[in-house]
């Protein structure tokens, strides 16, 4: 205990010399549990509260963009916390060779860490609670929450978000401390810092398990179990680019892990013709980046984050909005969809007038909802329910459903779908464990109830048309028509049939899918948004942070090539060189990474969304990728050339005696 508390002085010394350092780890974990605690306080917020009709589900949404801020905020704040420590080498030696034991310099960084990281989290938690209304403000006005939702501070959210950051930087510190602990005293004399053994075995474990997780992940959702669908919201093809963020952030973890690896040959792969140019800067930029390369992949981290996630999501998103309106264009094979005005049912005079033109091909449907529907024959396995877990809405159809549109089904025939029967999606019958022949309970909103055969288990019912679908003579009562699929023979006017577009309307069948496919997306960008949103900016002033610390750290450097020689000039010039050579680095890991999950989004879409006759283009979202790798590499060259050129006002001399 002696020995520690004689280190106190020195801890505080070092506070004062490298306030750049620990203000870089204050900023990232104050950011990172501000961003955490935002999320976690709306989270808790969302309890029970319901979503606007056709918007994408709130507290899922809200549960997404708390685990992407945790995900992004882990790295970041773990990296840096162990980048801030990995400075101090030098000194660490200095402390050893002056009879400092490994477990006093352990508990010295740990200490320093403890310190800055409860300022951090507390500041973060403050800060969070001011961003969270913001937030809320923002789902509001995109219609992804109800007028009137604001957040409600809560404590349990707070000491959650402030409790896990403190746990990451604590933990971050550690590992870094068990390497300070083992610095030998002889490294104090030495001026040069080579990093080596920068893969430890639980690198590797990591890598290994999350590239496991994201293979299985991708092969859960592409054949799902019953128990897994049981959620309705599972099973819509709306939510699937919500669901396929999670083989993402596996495939951006495995990356991670592996990049001290995969950064040395990029580096050389982009400095191989430096060499060959005039000038030292390339060179040396080069050789400053493989030495220090904990440093290297410290900075390259959140580029990396930026990029790859920008990539992934955004290519995931478009390619998702593409596959649902060429699933919609292909299946719909109605000429026109006729839908009602200001009334919200399409007349029965109105439906006479079009059924009587030349050719008409008329089908109608009317939305039912049920609350119930339980087979007779059970044949339930572990974790699936008897009957549906909330009210379902389903479609009751007046004529052929076939001459509307394509479906495929995978088991009986559309074309039995009269009298007492029912078709459901194959999800559903997989789900509840139906078959072709069983009869069904169904129970519908108004309290009626009837029993039903199943005569068709069609494919990919959704996100068009409901899962359950009913002839209207199968029902009691009638259902108001609130939707009609027309074919016409040549010559026919529908626009004239229809009369007052107050009470309906008809839109080309092409242009109601475009219609459909545009609010979809809409809800699509709002989501990947509202999920990524708050993860990339945080990710994004975690460039600028460290960037910053990397710069702070380098003084001696500087003052180095100074004393041997080279201008204010040319050292800007290897700092930008460095740079350029870090954001280019990380953008070719964001690439590789953005690769392999664009090619397992083609396979969910071809497996979920897509029949067996057509398939997905893979196609890479350039235009992301360039704009994240642009943005990224004018923060990194402003945070790191404006400290530079700050810095080299001081004499030489001055920076290696350490009087700043």
């Amino acid at each position: 205990m002696n020995g520690l508390l004689l280190l106190l002085p020195v801890a505080a010394a070092t506070l004062r010399r490298r306030w750049l350092a620990f203000l870089g780890s204050f900023v990232a974990l104050a950011l990172g549990v501000a961003v955490m605690s935002a999320a976690g306080v709306l989270l808790n917020t969302t309890m029970g509260e319901d979503s606007l009709p056709g918007a994408p589900s709130l507290h899922k949404l809200i549960s997404f963009m708390a685990a992407m801020a945790g995900f992004v905020s882990v790295f970041v704040v773990s990296s840096t916390f162990a980048f801030a420590v990995a400075q101090r080498r030098q000194e660490t030696a200095m402390l050893r060779a002056v009879g400092a034991t490994p477990r006093q310099v352990r508990w010295l960084v740990l200490g320093e860490a403890v310190v800055v990281a409860v300022v951090a989290a507390v500041a973060g938690c403050l800060l969070g609670l001011a961003v969270a209304p913001a937030i809320a403000s923002w789902l509001v006005s995109q219609g992804a929450a109800p007028a009137g939702f604001r957040s409600e501070p809560a404590l349990l959210p707070l000491l959650l978000a402030g409790a896990g950051g403190l746990a990451v930087a604590l933990l971050g510190a550690f590992a870094a401390s068990r390497r300070a602990g083992r610095v030998r005293p002889v490294e104090a004399l030495s001026e040069v810092a080579v990093d080596k053994k920068v893969m430890p075995p639980i690198r590797w474990i990591g890598a290994v398990l999350y590239l496991g997780l994201f293979v299985y992940t991708l092969q859960t959702f592409i054949s799902p179990s019953g128990s897994m669908m049981a959620d309705p919201q599972s099973r819509d093809p709306e939510t699937t680019p919500q669901w396929a963020l999670l083989f993402d952030v596996m495939a951006v973890l495995a990356i991670v892990l592996v990049a001290p690896v995969l950064v040395p040959p990029v580096v050389r792969l982009f400095t191989a013709l430096v060499p060959l140019f005039p000038g030292a800067a390339g060179l040396i930029a080069r050789q400053n980046a493989l030495a220090a390369i904990r440093r290297t992949v410290s900075t390259a981290t959140p580029v990396f984050l930026v990029i790859g996630l920008a990539g992934s999501v955004v290519g995931g998103t478009v390619a998702f909005s593409d596959a649902m309106a060429a699933q919609g264009r292909a299946a719909l094979k109605a000429p026109y969809v006729i839908e009602p005005g200001r009334s919200g049912a399409i007349p029965a005079d109105a439906l006479q007038r079009l059924a009587a033109l030349p050719g008409a091909q008329l089908t109608t449907a009317g939305v039912v909802q049920f609350t119930g529907l339980t087979g007779q024959e059970q044949r339930l396995a572990p974790g699936r329910p008897a009957d549906l877990p909330i009210p379902e809405n389903g479609l009751a159809v007046d004529g052929d459903l076939r001459t509307a549109w394509n479906l495929t089904a995978d088991a009986g025939s559309l074309a039995d779908l009269h009298g007492r029967t029912v078709a459901v999606s194959s999800d559903m019958a997989k789900v509840f464990g139906w078959q072709v022949g069983d009869t069904l309970n169904a129970t519908l909103g108004d309290g009626t109830t009837a029993q039903l055969r199943l005569v068709a288990q069609v494919h990919h019912l959704l996100p068009h048309l409901p899962e359950i679908v009913v002839p209207r003579e199968a029902l009691s009562g009638r259902a108001a028509v609130n939707v009609a699929y027309l074919g016409v023979g040549a010559g026919a006017d529908v626009t004239k049939a229809l009369g007052d577009p107050t009470v309906a309307t008809a839109t080309t069948g092409g242009a109601w899918v475009d219609a459909h496919n545009e609010q979809t997306t809409k809800n699509g960008w709002i989501s990947m948004l509202a999920i990524l949103g708050p993860a990339l900016l945080y990710a994004l002033i975690a460039i600028v942070n460290t960037m910053m610390m990397s710069t702070g750290d380098r003084l001696r450097d500087f003052a180095t090539l100074r004393l041997t020689g080279g201008t204010r000039r040319q050292v800007l010039r290897v700092v930008a060189v460095e740079t350029l050579l870090v954001v280019a680095t990380a953008a070719a890991l964001g690439l590789i990474v953005t690769l392999v999950t664009q090619y397992a989004t083609v396979l969910l879409i071809e497996n979920r969304i897509l029949d067996t006759a057509q398939s997905a283009a893979y196609q890479l979202p350039w235009t992301a990728l360039a704009g994240s790798a642009a943005v990224c590499l004018v923060l990194a060259l402003t945070a790191s050339l404006i400290p530079a050129r700050l810095a080299l006002r001081t004499r030489p001399l001055d920076l290696v005696a350490g009087r700043q």
